[in-house]
């Protein structure tokens, strides 16, 4: 029986998490969720990775769901499903608190937990023959506050609502209109494209991006929650980084800023 896996690599800047069980359409084991932390850990500490990309192998899908052919093993008892639930719930928090920012490149079926994947990405780029979906209506399971907030973040109430109620299947155009997905292209046009995104954030100042990814978490939290003055250390940081003199000595000079980090 096929477990699928986990791939990880790097080249220069990009750091690249790839789901692969082709076999089921990248659907995710208890293992494959495990193998998530380590990777998105090793990704955070590595300051040569200044953005990551998560993808699916293939080209039928992302990531479609979890794989409910190991559920017998994983999910058989009360204590099993409580260690998977943390630890998809320990994944999912891994890869939305990076503070590098993340490029879901979806291509082919985003279901279920591969929705929960795409939007704990800060960006999702995906080709015209995308779907998705999260059919837990239709199963009758319970879909737990934070991965429902998370949706919120990203869709709005509405459409959350649309999503959940209907549990149907949305085309790629719909998820642009919802904006579920930043952009659409087609499928031989959307590697180019998410490489060409990473490779304009990783080129960018890394402490500005990583501020504003703060920033922008804080402002979802509820006010009584926000850390204002965690976000005005960070902006004080830029000001003060050696970034900032070579970002306006570049602009002086008409050429392309080489940011550190620093």
């Amino acid at each position: 029986m096929s477990t699928g896996t986990m791939l990880s690599e790097k080249e220069g800047a990009i750091g690249r998490m790839t789901f692969h069980n082709p076999e089921r359409h990248n659907a995710v084991s208890l293992e494959m969720w495990e193998a998530v932390i380590g990777i998105i850990d090793d990704f955070a500490a590595d300051a040569d990775v200044r953005v990551v990309v998560v993808t699916g192998a293939g080209e039928r899908a992302f990531v479609s769901g979890a794989d409910i052919s190991r559920f017998e093993d994983e999910r058989a008892g009360k204590d099993a499903v409580t260690h998977y639930n943390a630890t998809t719930a320990r994944a999912a928090d891994a890869l939305a608190g990076i503070a590098k920012p993340t490029i879901a490149m979806i291509d082919g079926y985003c279901l279920g937990g591969g929705m929960s994947v795409a939007f704990c990405c800060d960006l999702r780029v995906c080709s015209d023959r995308s779907s998705f979906g999260i059919p837990a209506a239709k199963l009758g399971l319970g879909y737990g506050f934070a991965g429902v907030k998370r949706l919120c973040d990203v869709v709005g109430p509405a459409f959350a609502k649309e999503i959940f109620f209907t549990a149907r299947r949305f085309d790629a155009a719909e998820a642009l209109a919802m904006g579920l997905v930043n952009r659409v292209f087609a499928p031989d046009a959307l590697e180019g494209a998410v490489a060409d995104i990473a490779d304009s954030i990783a080129g960018n100042a890394p402490m500005t991006v990583a501020s504003i990814k703060r920033i922008v978490a804080e402002i979802a939290k509820d006010p009584d929650d926000r850390d204002v003055a965690a976000c005005e250390r960070l902006v004080d940081a830029c000001f003060e980084s050696a970034d900032y003199i070579e970002g306006r000595r570049a602009f002086m000079d008409k050429r392309k800023p080489v940011f550190t980090g620093r």
